[in-house]
């Protein structure tokens, strides 16, 4: 039995990502800040997942050592996890702020919630990933590598997820450890985040997190060595 541990799971890519994970017979641990969301995002994905694979919900912030300590502890109730993906994440103020308006508190916020907490998580799961040659997977955007105007603080929290993630994937290469770590652009997509990151603005055009589902799959079953990879790469090489 496969195990997944995904944050920030209860809408948009998470949600959509652990779909489809519990559609290929995978177990979930899955989180949110929210209860009520979560509750309603276990119940679908139980009925997606039917006897194949069970999923295990824990409402909370992943900015929670308590939090992240019983994720990984469900996790490892079910044997252990085989994939740790850091989705969850917040946008800060809306609307979006220019770096030199973007109070400090909100900042702090982005930070703990987009670059500390994935890392403690990651650091938690570890010993458990090698033990069974597990992934993990960071979702990110090109907001960490392009100067968009009122995206620093968003941009900025990613971009220093990117960067642990590059060092941290090194150093699993050099210690000869078969963990894979991968960082993933999903693209702009349709979801609560990016509308309120655009308020009042009809962002329709957006492809569904769903549309992409299909390019973190085939990541996870490919196992590629350790990278950044974008969702339309891997889509394109599907097409193919």
């Amino acid at each position: 039995m496969s195990v997944a541990l995904i944050t920030g799971a209860s809408r948009g890519l998470g949600l959509a990502l652990a779909g489809g994970l519990a559609d290929r017979g995978w177990s979930l641990v899955i989180d949110a800040r929210n209860p009520d969301p979560l509750a309603d995002a276990a119940r679908e994905l139980t009925a997606r997942a039917g006897s194949a694979g069970t999923v295990t919900s824990l409402a909370g912030s992943v900015t929670d050592p308590g939090h992240r300590a019983e994720l990984v502890e469900a996790a490892a109730l079910l044997g252990g996890p085989d994939l740790v993906v850091n989705n969850a994440g917040v946008l800060g103020p809306s609307p979006l702020p220019a770096v030199a308006d973007l109070g400090l508190a909100a900042y702090r916020e982005i930070l703990e919630v987009g670059t500390v907490a994935p890392l403690a998580l990651t650091q938690l799961a570890l010993p458990h990933l090698a033990a069974r040659g597990g992934a993990i997977l960071n979702v990110t955007s090109d907001a960490a590598v392009e100067g968009y105007a009122g995206w620093g603080g968003y941009g900025s929290a990613k971009a220093a997820l990117e960067q642990w993630s590059n060092v941290l994937a090194a150093e699993l290469a050099e210690g000869r450890h078969d963990v894979r770590l991968w960082w993933v652009d999903p693209g702009d997509l349709r979801t609560q985040m990016h509308q309120d990151a655009f308020p009042g603005e009809d962002i329709s055009d957006r492809p569904l997190p769903d549309t992409v589902v299909p390019a973190f799959v085939r990541l996870i079953a490919e196992r590629p060595p350790s990278g950044r990879f974008r969702a339309t790469d891997l889509l394109d090489g599907l097409a193919a």
